[in-house]
């Protein structure tokens, strides 16, 4: 027989060789892409993916063990993210999207006492983003559109009542660039009426409320960690709420829609896998091949989940960088007042923002157009506020739905808005260099 100490302390001195090899790279590479200290770069971003050697070590190491599917390294995130939260559970999945598509869903298992059911109506918003809206539609729900305010572009809280029918069964709205809708009034709404609150956090996360974190308020929150996002894996994001009952229910439906919650690699957790009975099945059928929902398979790998663990570590800093950008961005183009006005925290808030919104006091699609233009000449990363009015959008032409009052300011926000960018990776002097630019670009649309 081999020595298998002597094996043991070779493999572990090579992982540490590797790891460290792995470093040093990553921070050669680092110092080669630095640019001149008296070189402007010719392009500033309106994200962009900050990472160090932390992430990359963690991807190599994670590498190493070739857990391929999700494993130990997704449940330590799960556990780690839903703590940082203050919520009990939180579930991987592979995007921000999928993220809306598993609560959404969560919600219509007929598991619920009051599943929600096609043909039942969802207010919501039109002025963002189609992955809030299209889970309403794929289950055969109907939106319910409410106008934006224009100050924090968020849902116009006075309108829900108006917008409220006997079909009515759920609010499933964005905190929009990371300023928090107003949670006391759509909490209040949501329990007066014994309604499903589904908060999509994608663009929020570390955003409080009256102190409290946004994506703890609703039913079920989701997150996204595509690179712009306050923190990545790349492809990636979560499913987070309280009940046990609904995280049950969002893994079946994330993982093929089975009964069984077994983690990765493990077997039997309920400690009766042969022993469950079915109305169709026969006694004892294996747990692990039940299927209580028609589901899908939207699980992230391993090794995503280990580079978020390294990124969550950091959030704390993201989060007060995107806050420092927002106010200088704010300080260095309040002589355009005249022109733009600036969305507003919502009263009682601390955004972590995406973005910083800036509308046209005077919407003008063709000014607009030609100001993109200008900054996208001068290098300047924009972007509109998503879909704008998603019912002008080609998809939504003729998808049910209703539409309380008007759609004016959403009209509005697509005709006259856009955002610049505030994630970490701007230092002030490139947040200067930022506004300058702006101000170039605006003179010349």
């Amino acid at each position: 027989m081999g020595d298998t100490s002597h094996d043991s302390s070779r493999v572990a001195a090579l992982e540490r060789q590797i790891l460290e090899l792995t470093r040093e790279l990553v921070e050669l590479r680092s110092h080669e892409a630095q640019p001149a200290p008296d070189e402007e770069p010719s392009v500033i971003p309106y994200a962009a993916r900050c990472y160090d050697a932390d992430e990359v070590e963690a991807a190599v190491r994670a590498s190493l063990d070739f857990w391929l599917t999700l494993g130990p390294e997704g449940n330590a995130f799960e556990h780690e993210f839903a703590r940082s939260l203050g919520v009990r559970h939180a579930l991987l999945v592979n995007s921000g999207s999928s993220a809306n598509l598993v609560a959404f869903f969560a919600l219509t298992s007929p598991q619920l006492k009051r599943p929600v059911r096609p043909g039942d109506e969802v207010i919501t918003v039109a002025a963002g983003f189609p992955t809030t809206l299209n889970p309403i539609l794929q289950a055969g729900c109907v939106p319910v559109f409410v106008d934006v305010r224009l100050d924090t572009v968020n849902i116009d809280v006075e309108r829900l009542e108006e917008a409220r029918s006997d079909r009515t069964r759920a609010v499933m709205i964005a905190h929009t660039l990371g300023n928090p809708f107003d949670l006391e009034a759509v909490t209040a709404f949501c329990k007066r009426h014994g309604l499903y609150l589904i908060e999509d956090n994608c663009d929020a996360l570390g955003s409080r409320y009256r102190g409290q974190l946004t994506g703890t308020f609703g039913d079920i929150a989701t997150s996204s960690f595509y690179p712009p996002h306050h923190l990545t894996m790349g492809e990636g994001g979560a499913v987070y709420m309280r009940s046990t009952r609904l995280k049950r229910i969002a893994e079946s439906f994330r993982d093929w829609g089975r009964d069984c919650w077994c983690e990765s690699g493990k077997d039997n957790t309920c400690g009766k896998r042969f022993s469950w009975d079915w109305k169709a099945l026969p006694h004892g059928y294996d747990h692990k091949y039940v299927y209580g929902h028609i589901g899908f398979n939207l699980k992230p790998t391993d090794i995503q989940a280990a580079i978020g663990r390294a990124q969550l570590r950091k959030l704390e800093g993201f989060v007060a960088a995107r806050r420092r950008n927002w106010a200088l961005l704010r300080e260095a183009l309040s002589d355009l007042e005249a022109d733009f006005q600036f969305m507003t925290p919502t009263a009682g808030s601390e955004p972590s923002w995406f973005g910083f919104f800036l509308l046209m006091r005077e919407a003008r699609p063709d000014r607009l157009r030609g100001l993109c233009q200008q900054l996208d000449r001068l290098g300047v990363g924009h972007r509109r506020l998503f879909g704008g009015n998603l019912l002008r959008q080609p998809a939504y032409q003729d998808i049910p739905h209703r539409v309380v009052g008007g759609l004016e300011n959403s009209d509005r926000v697509a005709n006259g808005g856009l955002f610049l960018g505030v994630y970490p990776g701007l230092t002030p002097e490139l947040v200067e260099l930022q506004s300058q630019r702006f101000h170039d670009a605006w003179k010349l649309a």
